[in-house]
């Protein structure tokens, strides 16, 4: 597998040839911070990214993996989230542009299914310590550690469609 060398930086000119502050597209707010710089921080395992606002925030790989905004992590409505464990480790082994509105990373687990928009990356930098201590919270309430494994699902749908085994 192709690993992405560390730190990689992406910086204003690939934003400001993409992005335009009059123009609303897909996944920004109109008015919202854009992007200024990104870079990936392999061995403290954090984006940093800046934005026009003068925001700079380095968001853990652990905190984007716990609450990437894909249907595998977040379910497909209220109630359904999946709580993730066990990605205190977890790198980003590449990052794909979204058209003109987001980053898709590729986690060291495989996950690659979380389109990370401005605005989303921009909540996550802002609201860390809240999202740290409801993810706390949410272990706490669910019986198990921020580093245990993550269930294996095709073990528990082994003993029957419903998951019981007859």
């Amino acid at each position: 597998m192709w690993l992405r060398p560390m730190p990689v930086a992406l910086n204003a000119s690939w934003f400001n040839d993409s992005i335009t502050k009059e123009r609303l597209m897909a996944g920004l707010t109109a008015g919202a911070p854009t992007p200024e710089a990104l870079t990936l921080h392999g061995q403290s395992r954090a984006l940093e990214i800046s934005f026009s606002d003068g925001q700079t925030f380095r968001i853990p790989f652990e905190l984007m993996r716990v609450y990437s905004p894909s249907a595998e992590v977040q379910g497909h409505g209220p109630g359904q989230e999946v709580l993730q464990t066990g990605k205190r480790e977890v790198d980003v082994i590449e990052l794909a542009q979204v058209g003109n509105y987001a980053v898709q990373p590729t986690f060291s687990d495989g996950h690659d299914s979380g389109i990370f928009s401005w605005d989303y990356l921009y909540h996550l930098g802002t609201a860390q310590d809240s999202l740290w201590a409801q993810y706390q919270e949410r272990l706490q309430a669910a019986g198990v550690h921020r580093d245990d494994p993550m269930p294996n699902p095709k073990a528990a749908a082994a003993g029957g469609a419903c998951g019981h085994s007859h």
